[in-house]
């Protein structure tokens, strides 16, 4: 995530959208924010998904309460390895409502409408790069302020490549990817990397426990060459996994060369931490597919390999190979059945985190998200990661996020759940096209 003028002419093609939820819950419930305000503070509870920034996102808020003492700020952030949409849900039926959560795209927007706040008047809405609302935008409607653009990718370690004696920046299409992995792998299992990478026993880490990892950004690799946006899977009746086998190469790819390669079903054990923590993070494996938003996890773990980490594309053989899904991960969504003095204070705080010059350094320096909104000139990513995104951008080489808009829960209960059946040998490939085709048309019905 990370900013750009360039945004505005190379991504105003990709409608946004993001992770799927339902919604539902008591509409005229004002939670506990009404007993906060006769205590002399405004209370605003944030329920958030980017567990990334969970602790700098209290930092901004700390922050933010210095120069407005008379609101209080309280943070759950729900994410990572649990499922926030189905999170989200529990909590509006508890009766708990949060003042401010997250929405993903237009499946998203149509699920909570009973509860969305009209933010079209917003100061910041002008900001936003062109066609960065598109997805959460309904009847002439703004609903939700952009978190930030990201890209994924499949993130490598430049050194054990270099090591390897592979330029990663010359691997433009699956065939020099699948190359370069038989390369590294030879090399790993003759000992030829043993002495500089002690740990190194893998080129990937898989999660396939991780269902949003595969059923919706290794999917969209795929399927955002099929469909044109987030809006054009959102209105779409059917699905025809056009390069569906372009798909299962990456996914074979990937779960060939992890350390479970010849035990795949043990891939659905795999989580992101085992991935990224304990995988990229300490040089134990070489590639992870994963996102620009790892960085600060990886670098409050090894520094020095965070700043050593690169992209390469999530090349799909038979299509555009050469380039990496950039989009708008969530949006911050406020809840238009709360007070009205929780509602503004939850305003201007969305307002000063994104457009003042304290929050924008929070964004970007601290956050080390790429601002979909103008104004950021100044801030320019000065991470690995956020520099590669931006690399993309500038080439425009770049594909829609269109998995925000599938059906409501598809991605990760149908495609993602049977991913993890194909790699324990229960459904084969074409099973699994066949019936996440027949889910998708039933769910659109």
């Amino acid at each position: 995530m990370k900013r750009r003028k360039l945004l505005a002419l190379t991504l105003a093609m990709t409608s946004m959208l993001t992770f799927t939820m339902t919604g539902c819950g008591k509409s005229s419930e004002v939670s506990s924010n009404d007993k906060s305000e006769k205590n002399g503070k405004t209370e605003v509870n944030i329920f958030q998904f980017k567990v990334e920034v969970a602790k700098e996102l209290e930092n901004a808020a700390n922050e933010y309460m210095k120069e407005k003492p008379d609101v209080k700020i309280n943070i759950e952030t729900v994410g990572g390895g649990e499922d926030y949409g189905a999170a989200l849900k529990a909590k509006f039926k508890s009766g708990k409502e949060p003042t401010i959560f997250n929405v993903g795209g237009p499946q998203d927007v149509e699920d909570w409408k009973g509860k969305l706040e009209d933010l079209t008047n917003e100061p910041w809405v002008g900001k936003v790069l062109p066609g960065m609302l598109d997805g959460v935008t309904m009847d002439g409607k703004v609903y939700g302020l952009p978190f930030s653009v990201e890209g994924y990718g499949l993130i490598y370690n430049k050194r054990i490549f270099q090591a390897a004696g592979i330029d990663g920046s010359k691997i433009d299409s699956y065939a020099k990817l699948e190359e370069a992995v038989k390369t590294i792998d030879s090399k790993i299992k003759s000992g030829a990397l043993k002495k500089d990478f002690p740990k190194l026993e893998a080129v990937f880490e898989f999660p396939a426990k991780e269902k949003w990892v595969t059923g919706l950004h290794t999917s969209n690799a795929a399927l955002g060459q099929e469909f044109k946006s987030s809006i054009d899977s959102y209105k779409s009746k059917t699905v025809d996994f056009k390069y569906s086998e372009g798909y299962k190469k990456l996914i074979d790819l990937q779960a060939n060369y992890s350390p479970n390669g010849k035990s795949k079903e043990k891939l659905n054990a795999v989580d992101y931490s085992t991935q990224v923590d304990q995988g990229i993070a300490i040089e134990r494996v070489a590639i992870v597919q994963q996102g620009n938003w790892i960085y600060g996890g990886v670098k409050a773990i090894d520094e020095k390999v965070a700043n050593n980490l690169d992209i390469l594309p999530m090349s799909i053989q038979g299509g555009k190979e050469d380039c990496i899904p950039v989009g708008i991960p969530m949006h911050w969504a406020i809840n238009k059945n709360q007070s009205d003095k929780s509602k503004a204070a939850a305003k201007d705080f969305l307002n000063w985190l994104y457009t003042s010059d304290k929050g924008k350094d929070f964004v970007v320096n601290k956050f080390f998200f790429i601002p979909a909104l103008k104004g950021y000139e100044n801030y320019k990513p000065q991470d690995s990661l956020g520099k590669a995104i931006q690399r993309y951008i500038e080439a425009g080489k770049t594909t829609p996020w269109v998995f925000m808009g599938y059906p409501t829960a598809w991605g990760e209960n149908v495609l993602g759940a049977n991913i993890q059946k194909y790699l324990s040998g229960k459904m084969t490939w074409d099973e699994l096209v066949k019936d996440s085709k027949a889910q998708w048309e039933s769910k659109r019905k």
